[in-house]
């Protein structure tokens, strides 16, 4: 299985695959190739909660096509819990700044066509 049906099938469960240095122990999100912290390229998965709160969003009210009918919704980032890694995902519902203060707290809860799924707590 590829690190991305691996991190989708993770997603799925509310979970998040990250990548931790074998030197160093500094956690990645799995995309990355090479250590930020140390260069090393080694690394062994670890599998992360799903769980944090909203660091950042951006409302989409005029989406791409192939979105209309998920409108109006936010592209959030979703600081986890434990670690310092964000992660980006959908969050359907969400119109207006009230409707998401920061620092919310929010969690994964699957995948689809969109990408990963972020709701609140």
């Amino acid at each position: 299985m590829s690190v991305e049906e691996q991190m989708i099938e993770n997603a799925k469960e509310g979970k998040v695959l990250t990548h931790k240095c074998s030197s160093c122990g500094h956690l990645h999100l799995s995309t990355v190739y090479y250590c930020q912290k140390c260069g090393s390229k080694g690394f062994e998965d670890t599998i992360l909660e799903g769980v944090g709160s909203i660091a950042t969003y951006t409302i989409i009210t005029v989406p791409p096509a192939g979105f209309e009918k998920h409108t109006p919704y936010a592209f959030v980032v979703l600081q986890l819990d434990n670690a310092e890694l964000r992660i980006s995902g959908f969050m359907g519902g969400i119109a207006t700044p009230d409707d998401l203060p920061v620092g919310t707290r929010a969690k994964i809860t699957g995948f689809d066509e969109r990408g990963i799924i972020i709701e609140k707590q």
